[in-house]
């Protein structure tokens, strides 16, 4: 179909109609799609006051678990839900780079690993466009950090560009076939990449001859020209800015050929005409919430979750314990997913408090547990939002009312023209409009607030346009005379302003928050994404002395032999928009770890979030510790499987866990710099970087090494022992006093599992490894069998020491053993020549390693690559 922009009405076609939708055009039987976020979930056409959805792990937390099959099953959960929201295309998944701990949008990524990170992608997709939805891969290309993302210029060699940022899209391409892809905010050397010809038409057009359709970022769009020159199909969201009439006028001043508008078009319309056909799309927004998803949901949570000591035995918790001390923040809060676009209200939340108290409370006869409780101390970026504690003005719902007015509070007259109930006390207004409202408007969010205890309270508001606080006809709090620059909605709005207030129990407070929609807001921020008309939120908590939290939860912790602490990140602190300032967790967390574990050594530690975090202060004490990530609605059962047995621990880390930030291959060269970044590490990002440099890691990329009762091994050896240290997974031990000395410490091979797994019989052949997996131990699970290969001693470029070039999770009963096998592609060996522009595999003997991890290498032998070639395309 030809589509000519003469007329006017069609130049809009090439944009988005509104925040979600194209352009229909009814004179040529076009219909209009709907898009949808995010990378973990539907989330439908609103931020605020939308209709639920279910909510899957994060990236990272799928990519821990290493299981393509069950990632495959993710994505078909991911399809049907896309339906139910009425879109016929997704936009997910991430397939961005762990380059560094701080990008705030890490948790969104499945691994610091281009390999692992394609691979789980491709079957993402495959399950997801297997119900007949479009999925849109994100964020073409090097998006890896917040930091001034529409303006910064990734500065990058060819080689790293290829083997590390681009490798992902390009292995998930040829896996998973997604019918978009959606382009990046920054540049990468010189050039934004939506008006890239090198990225969009040479690489992932011609070279890798990707057919379907290329969008924007939102406003990730910057010029017309260029953009619809260089292979930009489609401007999102709409309304037409840099489209429409301009585009109009590029064709009329031949800047733009019509055979280009001819491509973009036909590229357009033939996602419309693929999702057309799409059966079982239902007309309107709605919930599905399935049993068979929320299992589904609950073994993703439950193999995501990485068990990375168990020196002692400790885990599984056994089911006749009658008393336990669940501590921390964590416990309560609801980490179930990062901010930004992939935050979501979700058909409901398992708290990690509720999955564990439901599992104890659940054994058999065990009805009289005693489960006791304490916070400990307070991790957030914002103060909590007002939850159950405020209704709508009349009383009769959870939430806040809305009404949207034209004028400003000064107005005496106005009336408003809209309302809305909000559920929390949170709104974020991208694709709202009405009407009467232009841009600029003003909003009265009301409710009634009453707290179950007298106290003082800290109350607290942010935004996005400007916001005024009143409590009972007092303003309380002023956000818009004066406003800082902060982190919230996604970078854009202000720092969070408290003030605080005392509270009689039972008494009814009436709010009122005056609202301003962006443009009355007095920031200005380079290089940040400015979405939609606006947004703001309220939060309170009681006043808490921090040392008397630490106390309550230390002398609960001394008397309880099984004590449970849950540390960690959650939305507030791991967001689209912002990077992390460092690797810490708060600080007030760090100290309640180590006043848990003087007087309980053997507490159960558990972390959670979406990327690395710093446990230096106190990793080296624990005995017992687990690694969770925001886990989606089931994020707490899955947690309980693990900790109680119900599911045997199989994750692996998909990240390395450094020492510190300053060990960190990005540490000099992160953030924008007078509007660039270097990417100085080249190709050695993650375990490469560690590994070349030899420089030890708290937990290394894939797995861990599980050695009993080190603490306990040292205290008990005292002088005796001479020499003991770490180095990539292997423990060197020089004793002087008779052995007997350590006959109650043996040092176990296995760990993350509550069973162990013996790997024999490597064959290596040109086109595939195989070798036996036994399970060795008394309980079935499973385990991941890690293919790497290094470098041949004849190449002719510096290469790292290994890098994954296969993987396959494996389940077995105890006693079972499987042959499996690995293949091997050109990959395996291949690197960027940039002097030839293309993949190289070099004649030589490459080594075949197999193990639990990247420091745990149980089985080595020899590829032999008998002649050099060259090759490009997807490989």
């Amino acid at each position: 179909m030809r589509v000519y922009l003469s007329s006017g009405a069609d130049a809009i076609y090439f944009t988005g109609k509104d925040a979600w939708h194209t352009f229909d055009i009814p004179r040529l039987n076009v219909p209009s799609i709907r898009c949808t976020d995010g990378p973990n979930g539907a989330r439908g056409t609103k931020f605020t006051a939308g209709v639920p959805a279910a909510c899957l792990p994060c990236g990272t937390a799928l990519g821990a678990t290493w299981n393509k099959s069950l990632i495959k099953k993710a994505g078909n959960l991911i399809g049907l839900e896309v339906k139910a929201k009425g879109a016929q295309v997704w936009l997910g998944p991430t397939v961005n780079m762990h380059r560094s701990p701080l990008g705030g949008r890490g948790f969104e990524s499945f691994s610091e690993d281009p390999y692992l990170s394609g691979k789980l992608a491709g079957s993402y997709i495959y399950g997801a466009q297997s119900t007949g939805i479009v999925s849109t891969l994100k964020h073409f290309v090097a998006n890896d950090q917040e930091h001034e993302r529409m303006a910064v210029d990734v500065r990058i060699t060819d080689r790293a560009l290829r083997e590390i940022y681009l490798l992902p899209f390009q292995i998930a391409l040829k896996e998973g076939q997604p019918g978009a892809v959606m382009t990046s905010y920054n540049k990468v050397n010189g050039l934004h990449v939506s008006e890239n010809p090198i990225l969009l038409e040479d690489i992932l057009r011609g070279e890798w001859g990707f057919k379907g359709m290329i969008m924007s970022d939102w406003y990730g769009t910057y010029s017309t020209v260029e953009a619809l020159n260089a292979g930009l199909d489609l401007e999102m969201p709409g309304p037409a800015r840099l489209r429409g009439i301009l585009a109009d006028l590029a064709i009329s001043s031949r800047k733009v050929s019509r055979a280009t508008l001819d491509a973009r078009a036909r590229n357009v319309l033939n996602l419309v005409k693929r999702c057309a056909k799409i059966e079982g799309v239902s007309p309107r927004e709605t919930t599905r919430d399935m049993p068979d998803d929320r299992a589904l949901n609950r073994k993703l949570a439950a193999e995501s979750v990485v068990l990375l000591k168990n020196d002692c035995n400790i885990l599984p918790i056994p089911e006749h314990v009658d008393e336990i001390a669940l501590i921390g923040p964590n416990m309560k809060n609801g980490a179930y997913c990062g901010g930004g676009s992939a935050q979501l209200d979700s058909y409901y939340v398992v708290t990690n408090y509720q999955g564990i108290t439901d599992r104890m409370t659940n054994f058999g006869e065990n009805k009289d547990v005693k489960i006791h409780y304490e916070v400990g101390a307070h991790a957030w970026g914002f103060l909590p939002l007002l939850g159950s504690k405020v209704t709508t003005p009349d009383g009769g719902t959870n939430g806040l009312r809305m009404r949207f007015f034209a004028e400003p509070p000064s107005d005496q007259f106005r009336e408003y023209v809209d309302e809305m109930e909000i559920k929390d006390s949170t709104w974020q207004l991208m694709g709202y409009s009405h009407p009467k409202l232009g841009p600029r408007f003003w909003a009265d969010v009301e409710g009634t607030v009453r707290v179950a205890e007298d106290g003082n309270y800290e109350l607290g508001i942010a935004c996005c346009g400007t916001a005024v606080l009143f409590v009972d006809g007092n303003m309380i709090i002023d956000n818009a005379s004066s406003q800082e620059p902060g982190n919230s909605f996604f970078g854009r709005g202000t720092t969070e302003k408290k003030a605080n207030l005392n509270l009689k129990a039972g008494r009814e407070y009436q709010i009122l928050l005056q609202f301003g929609s962006l443009p009355t807001s007095k920031i200005y921020k380079e290089g940040v994404v400015a979405y939609g008309a606006g947004a703001g939120r309220i939060g309170m908590w009681p006043v808490v002395d921090p040392d008397e939290a630490i106390a309550k939860a230390v002398t609960l912790a001394r008397k309880c032999k099984y004590t449970v602490v849950c540390v960690g990140l959650d939305k507030d602190l791991e967001s689209e928009g912002y990077d992390r300032p460092d690797m810490n967790l708060p600080e007030a967390t760090n100290r309640l770890v180590e006043k848990v574990l003087d007087v309980n050594p053997d507490a159960i530690i558990i972390t959670q979030s979406g990327s690395p975090i710093n446990m230096q202060p106190w990793a080296s004490r624990t005995t017992t510790q687990v690694h969770m990530w925001y886990g989606g609605n089931e994020t707490g059962n899955g947690l309980a499987d693990v900790l109680f047995g119900h599911e045997n621990p199989s994750g692996k880390l998909p990240v390395t866990f450094p020492n510190r930030i300053e060990d960190t291959p990005a540490f000099l060269n992160f953030e924008s710099e007078r509007g660039s970044v270097v990417y100085g590490e080249g190709i050695y990002v993650g375990y490469r970087y560690y590994e070349k440099l030899k420089r030890a890691v708290t937990f290394p990329y894939g797995s861990v090494q599980d050695f009993p009762c080190l603490a306990k091994l040292r205290s008990v050896a005292g002088n005796t022992c001479s020499h003991l240290t770490f180095k990539f997974g292997l423990i060197s031990l020089m004793v002087i006093s008779p052995s007997e000395t350590f006959a109650n410490f043996k040092i176990n091979r296995h760990g993350l599992s509550y069973t162990s797994f013996l790997f024999s019989d490597l064959v290596v052949s040109s086109h595939e490894v195989s070798l036996l997996v036994r399970n060795t131990g008394p309980v079935e699970g499973a385990t991941v069998v890690q293919l790497y290969i290094s470098p041949a001693p004849t190449n002719s470029i510096s290469r790292p020491l290994k890098e994954l070039k296969g993987f396959k999770k494996v389940f077995l009963l105890p006693g079972e053993e499987r042959s499996i096998q690995i293949p091997l592609g050109r990959l395996a060996t291949s690197f960027w020549d940039e002097t030839l522009g293309c993949w190289l595999s070099e004649q030589g003997d490459y080594g075949v390693h197999i193990g639990h991890s990247s420091a745990d290498i149980c089985l080595s032998g020899t590829l032999q690559v008998h002649e050099t070639v060259t090759w490009s395309g997807l490989g």
